[in-house]
C-alpha cells in the first residue's frame, strides 16, 4: 500500500475499525467522489480463512444489489492487502445517535422499515447476516437507513461451505439463543438481533448487559425478556408484544419474517397512545362517567 493510498484511492482519514476490518475515507480520483475503503489488516492476511471471508463479504453484496443495502464499488488487493470500496455514507452509523439517548417511536419505524426489506432480500437469497447491531445500520445525507457489514454473513443454500470455522461468530449483546448455543442458524436469528436493536432504540439501553461476553450471550438464551414499559412508558402498548415475539427464545415463535416485523413497527408507530395516555384516558373518562351519576 503505497503512502496516504489504497490501490487507486486516495485516503483522507480512518472513519472506524472492528475485529477484522480497518475502514478509511478515501476519495476516488477516476469518479471523484468520496469513497469508502475497507481493508483487511495485515495480521490476517496471513489467515487464509480470514481472506476467504473478506473477498466473500464482497461478492455477497455485490449479488444482492439492493436499494437499502449499502453497496459495493469496487474490490481488490494492494501488496496482498484486501480491499473493499463502499458507498460512503457519511451520517455514520445509528449507534452513535443512540449513544445520545433513545430514538423517537416514529424515526424507528422508518428505519425498521427499510432495514426489515433489506433482510427479506438476503434471506430469500439463502444469506443470513448473523452480526446485525446498530453499527451495522448506516444512514445516508438524507438521514435514510442502510445495512452494511455482511462480512459474517453465512451462505446457508446447502453444500456451501461454512465461513466461521472455529471462530465466534457475531456480537454477544445482540446474539441470538441458538447462535450463542453454536447451534445452527437462519434468518430467524436475525430477527431476534433485530428485536434487541428495537429495545435498544427506544429505550436507549440494551435488554441484557454484563461485562463477561460469554455470560452476556448466555443471558439471551436463559433470562426473561425485559418489559420494555418498565424502561419507556411512553411508549405504544402494542410495543410490548412486539418485542416478546421477535424476541422468543425459541426460533419457531419469532416473526415468520424481517418485514412481518418492520410492518408490525411502523402499523404500531401510526397512532396507537402510549400506556400513560391511555391511563390518562381511562381517568377521564372514569371521572367523567363518576360526574354524569353524581347529576342524577
Amino acid at each position: 500500500m503505497a503512502e496516504g493510498k489504497i490501490g487507486r484511492y486516495e485516503i483522507q482519514k480512518e472513519l472506524g475499525r472492528g475485529g477484522m476490518a480497518i475502514v478509511y475515507l478515501a476519495r476516488d480520483p477516476y469518479m471523484a467522489r468520496k469513497v469508502a475503503v475497507k481493508v483487511l489488516p495485515r495480521q490476517f492476511t496471513f489467515d487464509p480463512q480470514f481472506a476467504v471471508r473478506f473477498r466473500r463479504e464482497a461478492e455477497v453484496i455485490a449479488a444482492l444489489e439492493h436499494a437499502y443495502i449499502v453497496p459495493v464499488y469496487d474490490f481488490g488487493e494492494d501488496d496482498g492487502q484486501p480491499y473493499i470500496v463502499m458507498r460512503y455514507m457519511m451520517y455514520g452509523s445509528i449507534d452513535s445517535y443512540l449513544a445520545k439517548g433513545a430514538l423517537p417511536m416514529p424515526d424507528a419505524a422508518a428505519i425498521f422499515d427499510r432495514v426489515g426489506e433489506a433482510l427479506d432480500e438476503a434471506h430469500e437469497r439463502g444469506i443470513v447476516h448473523r452480526d446485525l447491531k446498530p453499527g451495522n445500520i448506516l444512514l445516508d445525507n438524507r438521514g435514510q437507513a442502510f445495512l452494511s457489514d455482511f462480512g459474517l454473513a453465512q451462505i446457508a443454500a446447502a453444500g456451501n461451505a461454512r465461513l466461521t470455522g472455529q471462530f465466534i461468530v457475531g456480537t454477544p449483546a445482540y446474539m441470538s439463543p441458538e447462535q450463542a448455543e453454536g447451534d445452527e442458524v437462519d434468518g430467524k436469528t436475525d430477527i431476534y438481533a433485530l428485536g434487541v436493536i428495537l429495545f435498544e432504540m427506544l429505550t436507549g439501553r440494551l435488554p441484557y448487559d454484563h461485562d463477561s461476553p460469554m455470560k452476556l450471550a448466555k443471558m439471551h438464551s436463559k433470562e426473561p425478556i425485559p418489559d420494555i414499559l418498565k424502561f419507556n412508558p411512553d411508549l405504544p402498548l402494542g410495543i410490548e408484544s412486539i418485542i416478546q415475539k421477535a424476541m422468543a427464545k425459541n426460533a419457531a415463535d419469532r416473526y415468520a419474517t424481517a418485514g412481518d416485523l418492520a410492518a408490525a413497527v411502523v402499523e404500531v408507530a401510526r397512532g396507537l397512545p402510549s400506556r400513560r395516555a391511555r391511563k390518562r384516558m381511562f381517568s377521564a373518562d372514569i371521572d367523567k362517567k363518576l360526574s354524569e351519576l353524581g347529576k342524577k
